[in-house]
């Protein structure tokens, strides 16, 4: 029989297999568990585990573990197999080029969210606008993905970030400062745009928008992130009606609105956006084919 941790699961892991070994048995151990991406998860936590990049891992595939090594590593592969995602295991997520610090307050940024950030450069690009002076708006920041994204590509633009959660804008407020963008961004304790002022050039949001009597069905690893950050109420929409409210109160003359939808929400969010008085366009895709990144305006964009 196989030895037990401690930590109660079988251990897979031993003194003295080299680093291709355990990555393979690792491998081969997500497979069975039925994660997605087996081969990547275990290269990124092999790679953590033992303080080697990809580089590291293939030059040192012959190099044995010793015992420490086989026991953190097993320890993190026992998370992952009780489907704990590997950005909560390394407590950081990567986001348009930035290592963003995530914890159990937050959402996990998600490659998807990325068609946010390209659909707001290419408004701005139509106005050739990404040098000014700009003002952006957050709803709902969590780790600061959004705003810490942008605020990167637009280097004369100051933002701010709301969410109700004070863990969360802790987090967001050390992701800032770990990529050296304090200075340009702030954050405020309020339910979306509820505690801002007007006059933004871009109002960027990620609300919930999972219906309520959906969040049962979603995969294991989404279960874990804080459900007031999925809970779209009991159409998923109720966090869109809250921005529409304000819209146009935030946005300045040329000013847009850009959100993520879920799956078959374009219609439905650009007429709520819509009979709010603002002139939403037809959503981005995604690289999946979703509509995505719904943009919408005070005035008509030109061509």
């Amino acid at each position: 029989m196989p030895a037990t941790l401690r930590h109660g699961h079988d251990r897979l892991l031993a003194r003295g297999m080299t680093v291709e070994q355990a990555r393979r048995a690792l491998a081969a151990a997500f497979r069975r568990a039925g994660l997605d991406t087996p081969e990547l998860d275990a290269r990124v936590l092999a790679g953590a585990a033992l303080g080697l990049d990809h580089g590291g891992l293939v030059a040192a595939s012959d190099r044995r573990l010793d015992a420490r090594e086989a026991d953190k590593l097993d320890v993190l592969a026992a998370r992952r197999i009780a489907r704990e995602p590997v950005a909560r295991i390394l407590g950081v997520k990567e986001f348009w080029g930035l290592d963003l610090h995530v914890t159990e307050a937050t959402l996990v940024p998600r490659p998807d969210t990325e068609t946010l950030v390209e659909a707001a450069l290419h408004v701005l690009d139509r106005r050739d606008a990404r040098a000014r002076a700009l003002r952006i708006a957050d709803l709902g920041t969590g780790s600061g993905a959004l705003l810490l994204a942008l605020l990167r590509e637009l280097p004369n633009a100051r933002g701010v970030g709301t969410d109700t959660s004070r863990a969360a804008l802790e987090v967001a407020r050390a992701n800032a400062a770990r990529h050296g963008l304090s200075a340009r961004a702030s954050f405020v304790a309020c339910d979306y745009g509820a505690a801002l002022a007007g006059g933004f050039d871009l109002v960027v949001s990620n609300p919930p928008y999972v219906a309520s009597g959906d969040l049962a069905a979603l995969a294991p690893e989404v279960h874990r992130d804080p459900r007031p950050a999925l809970d779209g109420g009991a159409d998923g929409l109720d966090g869109y009606r809250a921005i529409a409210r304000d819209a146009r109160r935030l946005l300045g003359p040329d000013g847009n609105l850009i959100v993520e939808l879920g799956a078959g929400q374009e219609g439905p969010v650009a007429r709520l956006f819509a009979a709010a008085g603002l002139l939403p366009q037809p959503a981005q895709p995604d690289l999946g084919g979703v509509p995505r990144a719904l943009v919408a305006g005070v005035a008509a964009m030109t061509p």
